[in-house]
Formats: C-alpha cells, sequence, structure tokens
C-alpha cells in the first residue's frame, strides 16, 4: 500500500487532500499541530485504519517508524489574518518546516510536493501570471513573511531536487474556497458569506475594483493529485483562471444566499494584490487538467456549509 505523509493535513485544503489519497487507497499519516488547523476537519476519517495524525510543529525535526512514499507539505497560515498575527511561525515553518520535510523525503525515498502560492508573483506587473513570472513582492512588508517563506520553500525544494536528485513537485495555488474554510480567517470568500448570512454589510476593501480567480477545492485537488502523478518538476499554477472583480463576487454572494447586506468600504490593505489571474496553459497541456465546477455550484456548497456551521454554534 502507498503510503502519503501530509503536514497540515488538518487544515482547509490538507484536510480534502487526506480525504482524496485515501479514497485513493493510500495509508495516509498527517501531521499538524492544529496552530491554525483544526481536528474537527479530520474528525471523520479517525475511524478509518488508514488514517493516522501526529500532532506535530514540522519546524522541529521528526521521523516516521514506517516508509512513506510521499511527503505533501502543506504545513503553514495560509491567511492573512494568520500570517500577520503568526509572522516569525509563519517564516519558520516556510524555511525550517520546508527544510525537515525535505530531509524526511530524502531519508525515505519518498516523492516530495510543496503547496506554494500564488502570493509568490505578489502584485503582479504581469496579467495573467504564468510560472516563468518572477513576481514583484515587498520582501520588507507585512504580507512579505508569507510571500518569502513561500519563495524561500521553492528555492530549497529546487535545491534538493538539482542537488540531490530528490523527486519533487511544486504547486502554486490560487484563491481556493470550499467546505472547512474558517469564517474569520480573513480571507474574502468566508468573510463575505459569513457577513451575508449575518446580513451584515460585506466588508470591501479599497474600490472593489481589484481581481481574484476563484476555484472549487474539489478542483485543485484534482490537480494536485494530478500534479503528483506527473512527471514535472517546475512550479505548477492551479487554480481557475475566470476573473472577477471583488464588487462581482460581493453581489454572487449576496444573490446566492438571499442576503439583505449592503457594502462597506475600508482603506486597501499594505501589499494587497490588485489583479489575480494564473496563466493555466502548463497545467492544461501537461496534466491534462482544468477547472469543472462554476462558481456558482462551489459558492452554493460553501454557502451551504456555513450556514450548517452558524446552525450549530449559534455564533459561527
Amino acid at each position: 500500500m502507498t503510503t502519503s505523509l501530509v503536514t497540515g493535513g488538518a487544515g482547509f485544503l490538507g484536510s480534502h487532500l487526506c480525504e482524496r489519497l485515501l479514497r485513493e487507497g493510500h495509508r495516509v499519516i498527517c501531521v499538524d499541530n492544529l496552530i491554525t488547523g483544526n481536528t474537527r476537519n479530520i474528525a471523520h476519517l479517525r475511524d478509518n485504519p488508514e488514517f493516522k495524525h501526529i500532532e506535530h510543529d514540522v519546524t522541529i525535526s521528526f521521523q516516521i517508524d514506517e516508509p512513506v512514499d510521499n511527503v505533501l507539505n502543506f504545513a503553514s497560515p495560509a491567511s492573512p489574518i494568520d500570517y500577520l498575527e503568526l509572522p516569525i511561525q509563519t517564516l519558520k515553518v516556510g524555511s525550517l518546516g520546508t527544510h525537515n520535510t525535505l530531509g524526511l523525503a530524502m531519508h525515505k525515498g519518498s516523492r516530495y510536493l510543496l503547496a506554494s502560492t500564488s502570493e509568490v508573483y505578489g502584485d503582479p506587473l504581469v496579467h495573467p501570471q504564468p510560472e516563468s513570472y518572477w513576481g514583484n513582492v515587498n520582501p520588507v512588508g507585512p504580507r512579505g513573511v508569507y510571500d518569502e517563506a513561500k519563495r524561500f520553500g521553492e528555492a530549497m525544494v529546487m535545491a534538493y531536487h538539482r542537488a540531490h536528485g530528490l523527486d519533487t513537485r511544486i504547486v502554486r495555488i490560487f484563491n481556493t474556497y470550499g467546505p472547512r474554510m474558517r469564517p474569520r480567517d480573513g480571507r474574502v470568500v468566508p468573510a463575505f458569506i459569513h457577513q451575508a448570512l449575518a446580513n451584515e454589510p460585506l466588508t470591501v476593501f479599497g474600490d472593489g475594483t481589484q481581481t481574484r480567480s476563484f476555484c472549487f477545492v474539489d478542483d485543485l485537488v484534482e490537480g494536485i493529485w494530478r500534479l503528483l502523478n506527473s512527471d514535472t518538476h517546475e512550479p505548477m499554477n492551479i487554480g481557475n483562471p475566470t476573473e472577477m472583480t471583488i464588487l462581482e463576487f460581493a453581489e454572487a454572494v449576496i444573490d446566492l444566499t438571499g442576503s439583505s447586506s449592503e457594502l462597506l468600504f475600508k482603506q486597501l490593505p499594505t501589499d494587497d494584490p490588485k489583479i489575480r489571474q494564473p496563466d493555466i496553459g502548463r497545467a492544461r497541456a501537461e496534466l491534462g487538467w482544468e477547472p469543472s465546477v462554476p462558481l456558482a455550484e462551489g459558492l452554493k456548497t460553501t454557502i451551504d456549509y456555513f450556514r450548517a456551521q452558524l446552525d450549530t454554534s449559534g455564533s459561527g
């Protein structure tokens, strides 16, 4: 049986990835210190004999006492609220955590996949963003702790590939949404949905003309699965190329929730990207992948999840 280790496996993306790997017949070892992850995300996997959760901080070296075929490194705070509150932890997990998991992969002879981000492109001067674009990142700005941690992680992965011949993959993830996002994690999808369901004003930063490209989590996981099983070592964009403004997205959320919410405009945060759209030409050509879930369908599923969370908690 193939054994896959997923760091950050109790997080939003990591938990969906653990599910997919189990469905594919893998034994899954989830390593997560729960600094931003939550055991609720993996509670339904607990009774599966092929699933194991180890509560551990990957910035501290660790070993696994069994064979490991794949190491998928998804450990990192990934929302603005998290990485602005945890700047040093974010830098450490991108550097020390990546180093430790690469060392584990070397020791076990594993294939290695790094979860990187569209934030490596910063506030881009090239649009849409192809993998060949080097980015426009402010290394000393408040967002630099996340952007540069991921850029460093990519550099280290490629160094291990070139120097040691490690079998590596890098996925650059664009604005992904779906069930298990945290209501108040600072990202636009959970923020808008949570506010709309409460009939509160939707907080729009700037004038709302900045763009994002939203990819449903099932589509993302399918792309990651194909990338893991491909032969490509260079970074790969996985995201939805359908670009929309924040104002258009707000209107979609209000419409699908039936909310009476209005819009509340606030100042744009420092270094917030003005545009974001993946060029997925390589993913189409090399993986035969492109997203298939329409925004309305994915949003409805996500809204249903948040509505259920509000109903069960009474407070969200």
